[in-house]
Parts: C-alpha cells; structure tokens; sequence
C-alpha cells in the first residue's frame, strides 16, 4: 500500500476524463490543433521581400550614377578624343572612343514614322540632323550628333551612323531598333561604310585601318600606313578605294590583309562612282578633252587606268553619284548647258558624245537606288527627290517631295545601303 493517499486526475475536483474516446474524435481534435497552430502567424528573424526591395532600389541608384558618369565621359571624350581603341602607343593623330550604353533597361523604342518623333530622346543623347528612308520615311532614331550618312546594320535591327565632320574629327555610332547608341569610333579624319554595313575603314593618324562590323563590335582589324593626305573614299567588293590628295586626281585600291597600300602612277582619275558586274569601274578622269572631265571604265588591274573615256555635258567634280544596282544606269551630276542638274547615263551607251537625260535638281549627299530603275536623293533644298528611269527617258521631271517635320537647320541624311 501506498503511504500517499491516491489523488484523482482532475484536479479541480470535476468529473474523471473519460477513458472512452472514438478514435475519429481524437483525429479530429489532432487536426483541429494543428490548423489552429498554423494559423498563428510567427514573426520572422528576416524579411527576404523587404531586402529584395531594397536590394533592388540600390542597384537602381547604382546604375543611375554609372549612367550619368559614363554620359558625362562620354561627352568629354567624344570631344576631346581622350580615349584609344588599341594598345598602339606609337600612333599619331586623333585617338579612337569605344563606349558602351551604360544602363540598357533605359531605353526608348522608337519606330519609323512619317512624322518627327513624338518622344525625346534620354539624356546625353542629341537629335541632331534628319534620318529618311529612300521612300520618305522619317526615322526616330537616337544620335549622338549631326549625322552625314546612315546604313542599315547587317541584321536589320538598327543603324551604322557616319558623323559629320567637327574639329574632334569624326564618329562613328550604332543606333539599334531597342534605343541602344554605342559609338564604336570617334576622332577618326574620314569614315566609310561598305555597301552591305559589315565593313568599316577610316584614316587614324598616319594610318589606313579596315575592320569588320559584328553587331555593337568593331573585329579583324587590319592597318597600313599611308601617304599624308590619303583617305578612304568607298569599298570596291573586299578592297578600299583611297583618294590619294584630296586636292589632286588619283586614287589606289588597297587590298587589305594582302600587303601595304600600294601608290602607283595613276593620277587622272577624279572620282569613282561604283564597279560594273566585270570587277571594272565607273570613274570620272581629266583627259585633254575641252569638254573637261569625261567618264571612264577604269582597271583595278592596271592601277586604275582608264581603258576607255567617253565625253559629253560637263560632270560636276563633287563627286556625288552612283551606280544602279544592275549596273545599267549612273545618277550623277552635272550642268546642261548652264544649269546644273542630276543626269542619268546608260551606262551600255559610254561612247563620245556622252549622251546624258536630265533626271531631276542636283544631288546633295547620297544616292539610293531603290529598284533597278528607281533612285531617290535630296536636293539643295532639303528635299526628297525621286527619279523613275522611265519618266526621265520620257522627259518628265522627277517627283520632288518636302520631308515631313523638317524644321529649320535640320540636315536630311538618307539611309542607304542594302
């Protein structure tokens, strides 16, 4: 026997528990516990929301002080042309600017309109020129300043864009279909593009340098030295032609990645306007024909010389012109008697006396043959012209349309290039 008296279960004095309890009720108590536990809410040691939030309002204002620095970099040294491309420690002359968007989830998407933009462009960006289609369409594209030419991007997602000439030299920039601008060249004395926009050559110093365009990116880049004065005035397929002196006739094919540029003793041609499907061009020479200049199918195989001229009406020495796409007609100008004029050339008729059609107002900048028969350009005035071969054969004059939301001062650049 026990020396402590035996106690009851409920204290409180009430009835016994029961002993005889179903077992569905017990399960139902167990759940009913355990939903109630559930629904306490216990406070937590961390918040992972509140630190993701925050976490992403610092990286936000990260980016914004990298992207105005950069925007500022990028305006001190497009100007003074500060930075370099390559690690050439030796070269000469104005320095080369690779820089990148800082923040690309900034971006404004623009779009081709026939009006002007309806969104201002992002700071540090500079809408400066007018950026048209061949049909007279006008593109919202950001820039970086004033534009001389344009050509579509390989991809067809944006713009290669040539600078104007300033005192820093010239840029070089992508303007993608996204908003994206990056500048692959700046402070280079003279940029051209190749028809297609996957190549790129420039005079760098003392230097001729060609380099392919993969996307954002300058590759493959190839150099030569080069007589003072000598510049890269357009592609021929794979090669560069260069104008020897500006202020001189003459011109050489360089052959990048073959050798050194080669100068030879051609020194009559004035301009070249494009190849015919031979491989031979299409140039303008001095001869000691009254006339003046005349045209020219010139060998790339014998130093550019001319292997037959054909003289007529008077060729501006501008140098605007080009070659249809078929290699049937040249858009050039030239005067008719005294007054100035784009002229079209049959291309299969270059005999002397050159016979030539008056095909519109002359041309400023360039020329983009649409069609096989179809060019457009602008005019002295700003406006798009363009020329049906048909018409200008039947002596209608070409079709003259103003740029919808030129203003003042604005500098209509037309895209070409295919």
């Amino acid at each position: 026997m026990s020396a402590f008296p035996r106690s009851s279960d409920n204290l409180n004095g009430g009835p016994e528990r029961p002993n005889q309890v179903r077992r569905d009720e017990l399960e139902g108590a167990v759940r009913e516990t355990l939903s109630h536990q559930v629904a306490v809410a216990h406070p937590l040691s961390a918040d992972p929301a509140g630190q993701a939030i925050r976490r992403a309002n610092r990286i936000r204002r990260r980016r914004a002080g990298v992207g105005l620095a950069l925007g500022v970099a990028t305006t001190v040294l497009i100007s003074s042309g500060m930075a370099q491309l390559a690690e050439d420690t030796s070269r000469q002359g104005p320095p080369i600017v690779v820089i990148g968007d800082p923040d690309p989830s900034d971006r404004s998407i623009p779009s081709a309109t026939s009006a002007a933009p309806t969104t201002a462009p992002s700071a540090g960006r500079l809408l400066a020129g007018v950026l048209i289609t061949a049909d007279g369409k006008r593109l919202a594209q950001p820039t970086v300043g004033p534009a001389e030419r344009a050509h579509p991007l390989p991809n067809g997602g944006g713009l290669l864009v040539v600078g104007a000439e300033t005192t820093a030299g010239r840029s070089l920039w992508v303007t993608q279909n996204d908003g994206l601008v990056q500048v692959l060249l700046a402070g280079a004395s003279q940029i051209v593009l190749a028809p297609d926009g996957t190549q790129v050559a420039w005079r760098d110093g003392a230097d001729l340098l060609v380099a392919g365009v993969v996307g954002t990116q300058l590759i493959g880049t190839v150099r030569t030295p080069a007589p003072d004065g000598a510049e890269p005035v357009r592609f021929v397929g794979d090669h560069v032609l260069v104008r020897l002196d500006p202020s001189s006739p003459g011109h050489v094919l360089w052959r990048p990645g073959t050798g050194d540029l080669v100068v030879g003793s051609e020194r009559s041609t004035l301009n070249v306007y494009g190849a015919l499907p031979d491989g031979r061009l299409v140039g303008q020479v001095t001869t000691s024909d009254p006339r003046g200049a005349c045209l020219a199918v010139l060998d790339p195989d014998r130093d550019l010389k001319p292997v037959r001229t054909a003289c007529g009406p008077q060729l501006s020495r501008d140098g605007v012109g080009e070659i249809s796409a078929d290699a049937r007609w040249l858009l050039v100008n030239g005067s008719l008697g005294k007054t100035d004029k784009a002229l079209l050339v049959d291309l299969h008729r270059l005999e002397t006396p050159l016979t030539v059609v008056p095909a519109g107002p002359p041309a400023t900048g360039a020329v983009a043959w649409r069609t096989e028969s179809e060019a457009s350009y602008v005019d002295s005035s700003g406006n798009l012209v363009r020329v049906d071969v048909k018409r200008a054969l039947a002596g209608k004059p070409a079709e003259t349309s103003p740029i919808p939301g030129l203003q003042p001062g604005d500098r209509p650049v037309l895209v070409t290039g295919s």
